[in-house]
């Protein structure tokens, strides 16, 4: 199927049934949520990488409204519906300040094929987060769709995130958690004898991008 989306380009990955919580200070930005609240419609989250509008992103739907202010910036809670291609970027709409994208929705495959497979990414995961000494912290999985409950949780990059994002069966997605758990597990089992010696605390960072020009 392929349909007209409206475009809330960001920095971000976001998986299907994930929930993303987000305050809307921008007219145009403004406009588009205001719109989908009226209209009951979706948009869209491209992925943005280097300052560029990546080819895959992530179909959205408004939960809640819940606060809007008196100079009409909102606090909205939305959850990743399904994934998308973008075919083309649409700039400009008439009597918009948004943008919109022609996209279609790849097959994906949202059900567990290999639950050893699975078993054995989540068992690796609590090591990581006791090496890390957060086990406090453990993602749950909550579904079958595990590979989407726990990538935020691993340290992946950005870009790994948008690899897999555009990875469409369950199997595909765990076994690209694996490898990713192979290669930073002996790192980080060594970052935590380092630190050890020399007493060092770690620390987690925001980072942002400038707005895009579109």
């Amino acid at each position: 199927m392929t349909n007209f989306v409206p475009i809330f380009p960001l920095d971000i990955v976001v998986y299907p049934a994930e929930p993303l919580h987000l305050h809307i200070f921008e007219p145009r930005y403004k406009q588009l949520i205001k719109e989908c609240i009226e209209l009951r419609k979706p948009f869209g989250i491209p992925v943005v990488l280097d300052k560029k509008i990546q080819e895959y992103g992530t179909l959205m739907e408004i939960t809640d409204l819940v606060k809007e202010y008196d100079n009409g910036e909102m606090d909205i809670k939305t959850k990743g519906v399904q994934v998308f291609r973008v075919l083309e970027l649409v700039k400009s709409l008439p009597d918009k300040l948004y943008s919109g994208a022609i996209v279609n929705y790849p097959d994906n495959i949202l059900v567990q094929e290999d639950t050893k497979l699975a078993a054995l990414i989540l068992t690796e995961v609590k090591r990581l987060y006791k090496l890390l000494n957060v086990e406090e912290k453990y993602p749950i999985a909550e579904n079958a769709v595990i590979s989407y409950s726990i990538a935020h949780f691993l340290g992946m990059k950005k870009d790994q995130e948008y690899e897999m994002l555009h990875l469409f069966t369950e199997t595909q997605r765990l076994e690209y958690i694996r490898r990713h758990l192979n290669e930073i597990v002996p790192v980080v089992k060594e970052f935590e004898v380092v630190k050890e010696r020399i007493k060092m605390n770690g620390h987690f960072r925001n980072l942002s991008i400038d707005d895009l020009d579109i």
